[in-house]
């Protein structure tokens, strides 16, 4: 075999998502290539449903090795790193346990990094087809450079600097054993991961053509907690290294500080009345043509009926989060903040 990397680790936190493991492990199934070459690796975070019994079934029946440790309920991070102490792979890969892959997914992942020499990889998330309107609609916000998902960096992109993320990324065991594994961050561990993948020189590749399908937060509640979480999370991270904070980063704060001070001021002083109506009418028009551009995308009206909920919970929520932790941690010089915190995966 002339594979640079000759079998992967594919590592899975989770934490009460049976359901959801159960339709990962059987995407992982179809994939395109050979079981030899890869282990799937079940990191459970101390989870209290299915979780044990799903992964003994699929054991059963499926052809690639399926590994299964539990821990005491630490978080994400710590899941990560009990999946790669128990990993025999030469290449550990991480996914989220709320996503499916493609059936080519692996292979476009070996091919890049075999012929790019990559060390480390980040890959794209997207949407099924079969996703309900709610979660396109999310999709749409994140990934779209019309919102806050053009913040998010891609390769090649000049708004921001790429961070390869949990929920498709990976690094070889020789990376790992140099760098050392996830931080106790709560939010943001892949963020500060990913940076010290980039400080430490090594080869990082974006795959393009290696998405999964990622589900995101089913419902608007548990979107606007975690977008809260990473405005937090993003001044959390400034204070480790100060590179992981870019300007496009605090531009929903503005926006956020902007429409809260001109809503103030709207009350008793006119100018700030008309300066509100402008910002009402762009924002207003921001969202008709992300409207109109989401029809086009998904070839349908019903997400594009989310947005206008969908969008402002987005930039409001990441906002006020980034908003609060800057005040607690740059201006008051208190320690570090988790923002929500109970059902992290939920």
């Amino acid at each position: 075999m002339d594979q640079k990397y000759r079998k992967y680790s594919v590592i899975i936190p989770s934490y009460n998502r049976a359901d959801e493991i159960k339709e990962l492990l059987t995407s992982l199934a179809r994939l395109q290539f050979p079981s030899e070459r890869f282990e799937v690796i079940v990191a459970d975070d101390g989870s209290t449903d299915e979780t044990e019994s799903i992964v003994k079934e699929a054991r059963e029946n499926y052809s690639f090795e399926l590994k299964y440790f539990v821990q005491k309920n630490q978080g994400p991070g710590a899941a990560r790193n009990l999946g790669m102490k128990n990993a025999a792979g030469d290449f550990f890969i991480f996914i989220d346990s709320d996503v499916t892959v493609p059936q080519n997914w692996l292979t476009n992942i070996d091919k890049a990094l075999h012929e790019q020499n990559g060390d480390a990889f980040g890959g794209p998330d997207t949407y099924r087809k079969d996703f309900p309107p709610l979660l396109k609609a999310i999709n749409y916000s994140m990934t779209s450079f019309l919102t806050t998902g053009g913040l998010r960096g891609k390769k090649g992109k000049k708004l921001a600097r790429f961070y390869p993320r949990s929920f498709n990324m990976g690094l070889s065991r020789a990376l790992w054993e140099k760098i050392g594994g996830f931080s106790s961050l709560r939010h943001g561990q892949d963020i500060e991961f990913s940076n010290r993948i980039i400080n430490s020189g090594a080869k990082v590749v974006f795959v393009h053509d290696a998405p999964v399908y990622h589900k995101r937060r089913t419902n608007l509640r548990r979107f606007f907690k975690q977008v809260f979480n990473w405005g937090v999370a993003r001044i959390n991270l400034y204070k480790i290294d100060s590179r992981m904070l870019e300007l496009v980063h605090a531009l929903p704060a503005f926006a956020t500080l902007f429409t809260l001070l001109i809503i103030v001021l709207a009350v008793l002083w006119t100018p700030a009345r008309i300066l509100l109506q402008i910002g009402l009418y762009g924002g207003i028009l921001l969202i008709l043509v992300s409207m109109i551009d989401a029809v086009f995308k998904y070839k349908e009206i019903k997400p594009a009926l989310y947005l206008p909920i969908v969008i402002p919970s987005q930039i409001f929520g990441y906002g006020l989060g980034f908003i609060y932790n800057f005040i607690r941690r740059v201006i008051l010089k208190k320690s570090a903040k988790v923002g929500f915190h109970k059902n992290y995966y939920k």
